[in-house]
């Protein structure tokens, strides 16, 4: 079958702060129906994309399509099906929580049971009346996702939707994300510095650095480029004689200890044909194992080995 069409994209993006670049050459491709985390360090430019993305900034260079059109041309009508939590929410403080719901509510035009509706989903239906004066910053973000979820999008994008949830409500973002993405098809893009995080509910992963992608595809293809980096540990009596006895096998491993050799892994046939090797050579192995790197280490080699040309 044909790969669908990006549901979101960016072409040759580039956008500065005066003389400062901050975005180069973007182009992102979001599939619909998925979760794209969208990571990268602290000051990469996410949040600057963001606002891109919603037309809140005017780039320098290049375009940016939703639904298959572009945004310059025509931002009330696709920004209509959009939803948007961007750095904090913008709140009225010495209204209650379903009071800042029913004014956004009512200057967008939608029903009136979507106020209840979507302060249930985000879990503050009880505290609906409360000023949001005494909110926590965690109710405060979802208060500001219940405001995003209002006209039922069909693209949500979340910048940092964690800061400042506990661990508990940290972990039913991540259920709710799932939920609006299987139960309600909504496409969303969610930014974060955390790999931790967004490879718990992600489909689909972009990594910036200092402006620039660095990678973009699924996460499966995130963990191939994991294992692509895996090394196979050899744990025996003696490091250098096993590399001295088979040559062709291990002449390129590195001892790690005088018990310990560490070469990068090429796959099980290998593994298995050295393992007979050293039987076969009399050469006890108390231990052969792949490892490989965490995501969060692959992303921070990612991240840290990039430059901009």
């Amino acid at each position: 079958m044909p790969t669908p069409a990006p549901l979101l994209e960016t072409q040759g993006l580039h956008f500065r702060f005066g003389q400062r670049p901050v975005l180069h050459d973007l182009n992102l491709a979001v599939p619909p129906g998925s979760i794209y985390g969208f990571l990268g360090p602290n000051g990469a430019g996410k949040t600057t994309t963001m606002r891109l993305l919603l037309g809140l900034l005017q780039p320098a260079a290049g375009t940016v399509r939703v639904f298959g059109q572009e945004l310059e041309q025509h931002r009330v009508a696709l920004l209509s099906r959009v939803g948007a939590l961007i750095e904090n929410p913008s709140l009225y403080d010495h209204l209650t929580g379903l009071e800042n719901v029913e004014a956004t509510r009512r200057l967008r035009g939608l029903p009136a049971e979507r106020t209840m509706a979507v302060l249930e989903l985000v879990g503050l239906a009880a505290s609906a009346r409360r000023p949001v004066r005494g909110y926590s910053l965690g109710m405060r973000q979802r208060l500001g996702l219940a405001l995003a979820l209002l006209p039922r999008p069909d693209l949500l994008l979340l910048d940092e939707p964690t800061n400042g949830l506990d661990p508990n409500g940290i972990i039913e973002m991540r259920e709710l994300l799932r939920r609006l993405c299987q139960e309600q098809g909504t496409t969303i893009l969610v930014s974060s510095h955390l790999i931790s995080e967004v490879e718990k509910v992600a489909t689909h992963v972009g990594v910036l650095q200092q402006g620039q992608l660095v990678f973009q595809g699924s996460l499966t293809e995130l963990q191939r480029l994991q294992l692509g980096r895996a090394e196979l540990v050899l744990e025996t009596n003696s490091a250098d004689t096993c590399r001295n006895l088979l040559p062709q096998l291990l002449g390129t491993a590195l001892v790690a200890d005088a018990g310990t050799l560490r070469l990068p892994y090429q796959g099980p046939e290998h593994t298995a044909a050295l393992a007979a090797a050293l039987v076969g050579a009399g050469q006890p192995v108390y231990g052969l194992r792949c490892e490989q790197p965490s995501l969060e280490t692959t992303f921070l080699h990612l991240t840290q080995t990039s430059q901009i040309a």
